[in-house]
Formats: structure tokens, C-alpha cells, sequence
């Protein structure tokens, strides 16, 4: 299992994913943003499609599981051990 901090901009233009940002109390996480609109938690499956489709996971290996209606959002996401690596690569990009 592993965990994922993301800042989700609801109503965008596109879903894409920004890349790692700092806030001002010094949190690290990935920016990322999706066309959902966030009611009935279309944001948050938006979200967990999106960083699925970028890790080559299916949808299910991905879940929101704090945050469900912040921006600011924890992700637990199954897969392999080393995908550690290829989390630790997007918070570098």
C-alpha cells in the first residue's frame, strides 16, 4: 500500500496532473487538475482515474481516503513495491 498527498482544482479545462508543489506550512504534495465538477464525489473519481491512468493501474488500485471534500486529498494506492519509485519520480518532476 502506499500514500499519496494531491491538491485537486475541480472544474478545469482538461485533467492533467501539474506536478509536486509546497503550501506555505511546508506540505508537499502533487498538484493536479480534472474537468469533474466536485458534488457526489465525481472530483475525487475523476482524481483516482486520472492517477491510475498515469501509474498504468486499473481505476480500483486507487482511492481517495482523506480529504473527500477538500482540495487537499490523501490517496492510498495498490500496486507493486516498486512503484514506490515511480511515486517518489512525479514528486520530483
Amino acid at each position: 500500500m502506499h500514500r499519496l498527498t494531491v491538491r485537486v482544482q475541480p472544474n478545469a479545462s482538461a485533467d492533467r496532473i501539474e506536478g509536486p508543489e509546497t503550501d506555505g506550512a511546508g506540505r508537499h504534495y502533487l498538484k493536479v487538475r480534472v474537468r469533474a465538477v466536485p458534488e457526489d464525489g465525481k472530483a475525487n473519481a475523476a482524481v483516482e482515474k486520472l492517477i491510475a491512468k498515469h501509474l498504468g493501474l486499473p481505476k480500483s488500485a486507487v482511492r481517495v481516503v482523506t480529504g473527500g471534500k477538500n482540495r487537499l486529498k490523501g490517496l492510498e494506492i495498490d500496486g507493486p513495491p516498486d512503484l514506490a519509485d515511480a511515486l517518489a519520480g512525479m514528486m520530483r518532476e
